[in-house]
């Protein structure tokens, strides 16, 4: 019985530790497989229909991540993107290439994905709000019918991440600043249109919100550092931080005109306005603020008491507000207060800033700005849930990483802001290139009005002015939410994509 039982002892002892060295193993292989990180460079294709204006549309849909490079060839981020392109397209250098970013900085490019140019779209009502269950449709609208889309997620933003993703060993200053954006994004755009043989392609940039001053700036990088040359640029909604950061008497009087809007769609206006309709009442509104608003505001205390007085009831006339309030605050009302006071006494909402078509209810009445952005959390609530199927689900690419609808981007730079000449600059040296702008009349953050200003400021000389085009829409800030205009702003995109490529046109003034 001894010996019988020593060799029964040692297996049981082996056995033991074996079985200690499998659980640690095994917890350990459990613990990586936790650690929500992605392969720096992976791609998954799968295939799809859609129909676009009646028409049968087979594509293909890449979604991937591909690294950002350092001087030294080492990656020190991967970026998330997703890549449409047409099936049975026998020549693929001839068919444009459509380029797309959000804004923020630090926003996903979620937005106009699913809710735009992409051939899947957000489940929403008509008006663009939000319903259940969540989910995307089919877009019978989308530009992939005449061009190829890739959506790229900038660092730190969707599934996109540093390399390391957080610590002092982050160089934030190679990501998070507008120069810096520009600079690793015209390089890794570089190696995506190598990468997919896109060098003879017509090519298209189109940014929303931020986007719009990271496509002007690209428009040069690419062009000067790239050799890349573009066809156009799309800014929607931009956002001119030349106007939003300087708090001068410009930035302010351009918000009048979206006053104008938002209180005409909100009934807000006097019954002599209301009867009209709004692209009849907004070029007096816009007439004015040039002609009248801003030199007022320019001339501050120094102007006559009797001309304030007259400005103030001529802004009461186009904003809702009553002239007291104007005056109080010197003719210079703020955005905020204005999203807070519109309906304050009518309704006792609040109006949203990206769109003011949204309203919300504050705790009190009382205050100079609403507690919360009534339309950005009505987006969230249907984006979310939806970009988190999609792209898993219908497209395949599994991961434990958050998609941040918001990412990690601040502080972020804004020094050396040239990207409005970047744009004239790079028009000027490529004749091909024009620019169309999109914005929703009804936008509180990127006015529609400071977009046409931007427009105006970029060419000085109107030389180029022919190569400029925008257009409007009865909605906010991300006007495709709304159906009809879902519609309408693709077709405007598609319009000029058709109009803007060569053709076999020479290159020359």
């Amino acid at each position: 019985m001894k010996t019988s039982n020593q060799p029964l002892s040692f297996s049981l002892k082996s056995l033991l530790k074996s079985a200690l060295i499998l659980f640690l193993t095994l917890s350990t292989a459990g613990i990586q497989a936790q650690n929500r990180k992605l392969p720096i460079d992976t791609t998954v294709v799968s295939q799809h229909s859609v129909t676009i204006n009646g028409q049968a549309i087979n594509y293909t849909a890449e979604t991937g991540t591909q690294p950002v490079w350092d001087e030294m060839g080492e990656p020190i981020a991967s970026l998330h993107y997703t890549y449409y392109t047409r099936n049975g397209v026998r020549d693929r250098g001839s068919r444009p290439l459509l380029i797309s970013f959000n804004g923020g900085p630090g926003s996903g490019s979620v937005w106009m994905h699913l809710a735009y140019t992409g051939p899947r779209v957000l489940r929403i009502d008509d008006e663009g709000y939000p319903v259940q269950p969540y989910g995307v449709d089919a877009n019978p609208f989308s530009v992939l019918d005449v061009t190829d889309i890739v959506y790229v997620n900038p660092a730190n933003t969707g599934y996109s991440r540093t390399i390391p993703e957080m610590g002092k060993e982050v160089d934030r200053e190679k990501f998070f600043g507008i120069n810096a954006d520009v600079e690793y994004l015209s390089e890794w755009l570089n190696t995506f249109v190598t990468r997919h043989n896109r060098w003879r392609s017509p090519k298209y940039i189109i940014g929303e919100s931020y986007g719009g001053t990271r496509v002007m700036g690209l428009s040069l990088a690419l062009q000067n550092r790239q050799w890349m040359y573009l066809n156009g640029v799309i800014m929607v909604s931009p956002a001119d931080y030349k106007v939003f950061r300087d708090a001068d008497p410009v930035s302010s009087a351009l918000n009048l005109p979206y006053f104008t809007a938002a209180a005409w769609y909100q009934k807000a206006l006097s019954p002599e306005l209301q009867q009209k309709d709004l692209l009849e009442i907004l070029p007096e509104s816009e007439a004015f603020t040039i002609d009248e608003l801003l030199p007022a505001i320019a001339k501050g205390g120094f102007i006559s008491d009797s001309k304030r007085n007259a400005i103030a009831e001529r802004m009461s006339y186009y904003s809702g507000l009553s002239a007291k309030e104007i005056l109080d605050h010197n003719l210079d009302v703020p955005t905020g207060y204005f999203w807070k006071a519109l309906l304050r006494d009518k309704s006792g909402y609040t109006i949203g800033r990206l769109d003011s078509r949204y309203l919300g209810i504050d705790k009190t009445l009382a205050g100079t700005s609403p507690d919360y952005s009534a339309e950005l959390t009505s987006w969230l609530h249907s984006f979310t849930p939806a970009i988190n199927y999609y792209l898993q689900e219908e497209l395949g690419f599994k991961t434990d990483i958050k998609y941040n609808m918001f990412g990690p981007v601040r502080p972020w730079n804004d020094d050396d802001d040239n990207v409005r000449d970047n744009l004239r600059q790079a028009m000027a040296e490529n004749p091909y290139l024009n620019v169309l702008i999109q914005s929703g009349y009804y936008d509180g953050a990127t006015t529609y009005f400071a977009a046409k200003y931007t427009m105006w400021q970029v060419d000085p000389s109107g030389k180029m002015k022919d190569r400029f085009e925008f257009k409007g829409y009865r909605s906010g800030h991300m006007m495709y939410l709304r159906r009809e205009d879902l519609k309408k702003a693709n077709d405007d995109l598609r319009a000029f994509i058709l109009r803007t490529q060569a053709k076999g046109q020479s290159a020359k003034y």
